[in-house]
């Protein structure tokens, strides 16, 4: 077991954490990039990595990479990348600005790979966080513990590792091998016999139900879908461009500075430009695929729209749905093999922060405008939160349109807190 202390510590390798990394860099503070170390618990840097599916495409531009909003001429750009892996041409006669998932997620491990001094952990698990105090009792750093026993002590820890699963309460007693949720989808999917027959429900009306949906039919062949979702049917985002300028990094200005109510009346009516909705094309395609299925009269997959479910279980071998028509409010049981949950994640911050902020003694988690929490006076050390943030700085907060711009001001603190502390000549 060993000990490991930095200047700033990155739980996540993900798309935020990577931004950050990369701003670091391109600060000019060699020093600080040099003391920063990033964990992740793969040995890889897989974007979205169990629904990293052949067909999926990503619903942002391109050009809203890691860098390019923030400083066009950088070297991390996704175009330096395709340029760098021989697909530039290739790329640009797509006539397309969405790339397939799965490049973008090559394009974050090669930025991963870039970083000249800024270091990545791989394999490392993180198991507990707490914080170090002085003999005064002032917070002045975190320590991260991690799987195996090593830890890593560090002065600003930044939290990256998106949001926990959702899990409705409907199928939290169903067993394990029953149910998975889309965060899990690749992984598991590829345990389960492919030689079986095997009655599927999908629950949920989203992007990610939807792919499962679409996925489920080639990886489990003699699969019979069905997807079952609340509302009343499948809806594609939406993408007028003068709601989507809500989407770009200026507007977070303006955001965080309205008052709740107005942050509550903007937040309620952008839900269908992120959530509960799928891209276009892939809507289509998935309605084109249900109808072929009745042109070649082998109707193997159905979608029950404006069905709720109130409860799951297990029963004689069988998992056991009871469903609720919410057009007549029939009651009825419905019964299936194995339940896909397309139910999106936890809207309260995660479990590593709520208890995180349990332990320096605060009632509510708030960033200010930087991205850093809110502390007393006896917290020295700095703790961001990157994606966490929607109800202060906009539904744009969780999605790639910010990154480049967040990750600015999030090293942009952390140098001026350390220029600050050096004038007072304090470390």
């Amino acid at each position: 077991m060993t000990n490991h202390e930095v200047e700033v510590l990155a739980i996540g390798a993900g798309p935020s954490n990577l931004a950050l990394a990369v701003a670091i860099e391109e600060s000019g503070a060699t020093g600080l990039a040099a003391d920063t170390l990033l964990l992740e618990q793969h040995a890889d840097v897989v974007w979205q990595r169990n629904l990293l599916l052949p067909f999926a495409r990503s619903q942002v531009s391109f050009v809203k990479d890691l860098v390019t909003l923030r400083n066009p001429q950088s070297r991390f750009s996704f175009l330096s990348f395709l340029h760098a892996k021989g697909r530039l041409d290739e790329f640009v006669n797509l006539g397309t600005f969405n790339p397939f998932r799965r490049e973008i997620s090559e394009y974050l491990q090669w930025v991963a790979n870039s970083l000249d001094h800024v270091g990545i952990r791989y394999n490392a698990k993180v198991q507990a966080v707490s914080p170090r105090k002085a003999d005064d009792g002032t917070v002045i750093g975190w320590r991260v513990s991690l799987a195996g026993g090593d830890t890593v002590d560090a002065r600003d820890l930044v939290v990256g590792t998106g949001r926990d699963a959702n899990i409705p309460a409907e199928f939290k007693d169903l067993p394990r091998d029953r149910v998975i949720h889309s965060t899990q989808y690749s992984t598991r999917i590829a345990q389960y016999p492919i030689d079986r027959p095997v009655r599927v429900v999908v629950i949920g009306a989203a992007q990610s139900a939807a792919e499962m949906f679409v996925s489920v039919h080639q990886d489990l062949p003699l699969s019979q879908p069905t997807l079952i979702h609340r509302s009343i049917g499948l809806m594609n985002y939406q993408t007028s461009k003068f709601v989507n300028e809500l989407f770009f990094p200026s507007f977070v200005d303006e955001f965080h500075g309205s008052s709740p109510q107005a942050r509550k009346q903007i937040l309620d009516e952008v839900r269908l430009t992120n959530y509960a909705g799928l891209a276009a094309p892939f809507l289509d395609e998935t309605y084109m695929m249900l109808y072929e299925q009745k042109l070649s009269g082998s109707q193997r997959s159905a979608v029950r729209s404006m069905t709720e479910v109130l409860s799951a279980r297990e029963e004689d071998g069988e998992v056991v749905l009871v469903l609720r028509d919410r057009k007549t409010g029939r009651v009825e049981p419905y019964r299936c093999d194995l339940v896909l949950l397309g139910t999106g994640y936890d809207q309260r911050m995660p479990a590593m922060v709520r208890s995180l902020a349990g332990q320096v003694g605060l009632d509510e988690i708030e960033v200010d405008r930087r991205y850093r929490v809110r502390t007393g006076d006896d917290v020295r050390a700095g703790l961001y939160l990157q994606g966490f943030n929607e109800a202060t700085h906009g539904i744009s907060d969780s999605l790639l349109s910010v990154l480049a711009q967040r990750s600015h001001e999030i090293s942009q603190d952390m140098l001026d807190r350390r220029s600050v502390v050096a004038t007072a000549g304090v470390r």
